[in-house]
């Protein structure tokens, strides 16, 4: 078994309201910066043992299927690196 870390990055869909990212938005914009666009995530760092890189990235997109995102309103990315 080798140890890997997981990092499963969870944000909304496009088309789906995100509130917080509007409230920083405008906060930022307020003090001057000029953006196209922002949008809010929740990343989860996994530690975990596994066969191999692609067994871990198995497990842990089960993890975020099953958990950590709601396929109806995220979209979510998971990147394994070996530790």
């Amino acid at each position: 078994m080798t140890a890997y870390t997981a990092t499963v990055t969870v944000r909304l869909k496009h088309g789906v309201l995100d509130p917080e990212a509007e409230t920083t938005q405008q906060a930022l914009e307020r003090l001057g910066f000029e953006l196209a666009d922002l949008r809010s995530a929740d990343r989860f760092e996994i530690d975990l043992d596994a066969e191999s890189a692609e067994a871990a990235a198995d497990r842990v997109d089960e993890m975020a299927e099953r958990l950590l995102a709601n396929p109806t309103i995220h979209d979510y990315d998971v990147a394994v690196e070996e530790r």
